[in-house]
């Protein structure tokens, strides 16, 4: 028998605040869970959407520490990146937060105690890497080496970004210290681990026999690893960048593990918003929770935070984890180190205001059960083909013909004949099978289904054709749009959960003050006399010029991954000291930074020095998002003369470092120094 739940809490992964989001996490993750929520809530259930950014980690660490600034700084920029991408594609969070956060840390460090409490930990000594010179244990991606399998260099600890290869560092062939470059050492460190193999048999009763429903993919994989026989997994690490693991004694350097402390973000993000109440949403058994993440998570929200949970004792298990698998892009995996992605802020710079059409495509494309592939001229199609000429040209004629005959009132319905009567049947029939497939988060087809609302509707205006009956029949027209404005509001309703822009503007023009689910299927939406607005077009052509040039940022992409095995450059002719003792070369802190107009190439910062703050001008627009540099040191000429640049007086020159590609990279220093500081 199916339990009835009260209310429904929905998470959506914490993405990762190393870098900006792109497409695959949005159609992996983001958007299936924004249709899900949207559409709860258009049936006026209970349900709360919990989001937030991961920023604790060693990639933090480790990009902190290339850029020469702190991991705070890091998580500030990216968090804040994500979180307004998430804000302009219509995500709606109930509460965006963060797991630097002062409440994830208090609820995080007591999760932590009350399992250490319980005795639900076991403490091992393991031998692990240290680096003298740095005086610190090294994380797995601290290390580096040859691969024993593919023997490239450069491997990591943890993998082989060459061969794929998962590894272990005491793998590596001569190892080093990402830190400092010497070898490292083994020591003995002491660390806090889960047991999971204890919870084996209640998580194969639980999953293999109680959640048969969940999708082929996370089912599968959870069994993999079940029948794999699970392992005590650490919960701590040793690292100074994260939250500190809540002992007296024996825990100094030691922090959470990110994969112990993230999941926990849920928690204490819903505790963040709400103080008082918090726990409905997290331990009452009427409360259902639901999980939206990728498939490369599977493990951590169906085994092991459920673990956290049941050895906790007081929360609730995941009913269901509709993870995705991945979606490719142009038939290649999508890589943020290869900049081989579709940056959501760079996808709204070149094609403002279509947010929708990219949640549409995206949609249409969901990697629900295996992997996808995006590529430009699908999403060209599918706007051109589909969201223009099927959804935009039924609600485009309906109103336009309404305000040509009808002053843009709504007609009088008169007799309907069999072809109408059939019409609306087929369309009444459509919210069963929306629904349907929503209830079982198979989020493509139930688009799919809306889609056919303005099938319906298309054919039904073509089949019709109302504009040659307005001089001998103005009766039938009157009763031909009123039920074409009819469908179209029903649209407004249907679209609310995918398309969320273009519903709002389809009930604006149409003049509807009500959105509820409950109203989908109706025919009597609209009153006789009510007054509609002028119409506007809700999707337009997107053509190939538009096209071309994002297939052309992507080979210019490729090519310049090509080139980076390239040689360098040739070095320059010899200088006297002297002459090199004439630059002053120093460090600032960006606090400003923007475009500059009319350029495609400069950017215009605004820099403390250390003395005072000074303007320059920089040719790298085409490398960096002016955001990305906000609060970033950077290396700069400090006595150059001023010049003017497109009427900007530019006070000293940034340094980058150019690959043989032509790609432009800033200078910075390691770690944080004063503004000011002279390069030597």
């Amino acid at each position: 028998m199916e339990k009835k739940f009260k209310r429904t809490t929905v998470t959506s992964a914490l993405p990762y605040a190393n870098g900006p989001v792109h497409i695959g996490h949005l159609a992996g993750v983001y958007v299936p869970a924004d249709i899900y929520v949207r559409y709860l809530r258009l049936k006026g259930e209970e349900v709360l959407f919990i989001g937030g950014s991961d920023e604790h980690g060693v990639p933090i660490t480790l990009r902190a520490r290339k850029e020469g600034c702190t991991p705070q700084d890091i998580v500030d920029r990216y968090h804040n990146l994500i979180k307004k991408s998430f804000e302009e594609f219509g995500i709606s969070f109930d509460i965006y937060s963060r797991t630097t956060s002062p409440v994830h840390t208090e609820t995080a460090s007591q999760f932590f105690r009350t399992l250490y409490d319980k005795g639900e930990f076991i403490e091992k000594t393991s031998e692990q890497y240290y680096d003298e010179e740095a005086r610190q244990f090294l994380a797995d991606r601290y290390i580096t080496g040859e691969c024993p399998h593919c023997h490239a260099q450069g491997a990591y600890g943890d993998q082989c970004e060459k061969c794929g290869t998962s590894l272990s560092p005491t793998e590596l062939i001569n190892p080093k210290s990402a830190i400092s470059g010497s070898k490292p050492v083994l020591r003995q460190t002491k660390h806090w681990y889960l047991p999971l193999d204890r919870h084996e048999d209640w998580l194969r009763h639980w999953i293999l026999d109680e959640h048969k429903e969940w999708r082929p993919n996370v089912y599968g994989q959870c069994k993999s690893w079940l029948d794999m026989h699970l392992q005590p997994r650490a919960v701590s690490r040793d690292l100074d960048w994260g939250i500190p693991v809540p002992l007296d004694e024996g825990a100094e350097g030691k922090v959470l593990y990110v994969w112990f402390d993230a999941p926990i973000g849920y928690i204490s993000n819903t505790k963040e918003l709400l103080p008082d109440s918090w726990e409905k949403w997290w331990k009452s058994p009427d409360t259902r929770l639901v999980h939206f993440i990728g498939k490369d998570n599977i493990v951590f929200h169906c085994i092991v935070f459920p673990a956290m949970l049941k050895a906790e004792g007081s929360f609730i298990l995941p009913d269901n984890v509709p993870a995705n698998e991945f979606l490719n892009l142009e038939g290649d995996k999508i890589s943020t180190s290869k900049n081989w992605a579709v940056w959501l802020h760079e996808y709204l710079a070149d094609f403002p205001g279509k947010q929708d059409v990219l949640r549409y495509v995206l949609t249409a494309n969901a990697p629900e059960t295996k992997d996808n592939d995006f590529t430009w001229k699908d999403f060209q199609a599918r706007n051109n083909n589909e969201l223009v000429a099927i959804f935009g040209n039924f609600v485009n004629r309906a109103l336009v013909l309404t305000w040509k005959y009808f002053e843009g009132k709504v007609p009088a319905a008169g007799a309907l004949t069999d072809y109408d009567r059939a019409t609306l049947e087929e369309f009444a029939g459509v919210k069963e099978s929306v629904e349907h497939y929503l209830d079982n988060f198979r989020f493509r087809d139930a688009q799919k289904e809306a889609m056919n609302l303005a099938r319906i509707g298309n054919k039904y205006l073509a089949d019709t054709e109302p504009w040659k009956l307005a001089k001998t029949d103005p009766a039938r027209v009157a009763t031909i749009l009123n039920i074409a404005l009819q469908l179209s509001a029903n649209l407004g309703i249907a679209f609310e959960p995918f398309l969320p822009f273009s519903a709002a503007k389809l009930r604006r023009m149409l003049g509807m003050d009500a959105c509820e689910w409950g109203l989908l299927g109706s025919t009597s939406l609209l009153a006789e006399g009510h007054q509609t607005e002028k119409p506007e077009l809700l999707f337009e052509k997107i053509e190939d010029s538009a096209i071309e040039a994002q297939v052309q940022k992507l080979l210019d992409t490729k090519k310049a991954n090509e080139a980076q095995a390239q040689t360098a450059a040739p070095v320059a002719a010899p200088i006297e000291y002297a002459d090199f003792e004439k630059l002053d070369l120093r460090v600032g802190t960006v606090l400003e930074c923007s475009r500059v107009p009319k350029s495609d190439k400069l950017l215009q910062f605004r820099i403390d020095d250390g003395l005072q703050q000074r303007t320059i001008v920089s040719g790298i627009a085409k490398h960096y998002q002016p955001e990305e540099l906000v609060g970033r040191q950077v290396c700069f000429v400090a006595n150059l003369a001023p010049r003017k640049l497109r009427g900007i007086l530019s006070e000293g020159m940034i340094l980058s470092a150019e690959a043989p590609d032509g790609t432009l990279s800033v200078v910075s220093p390691q770690r944080p120094v004063q503004p000011g500081s002279q390069v030597k």
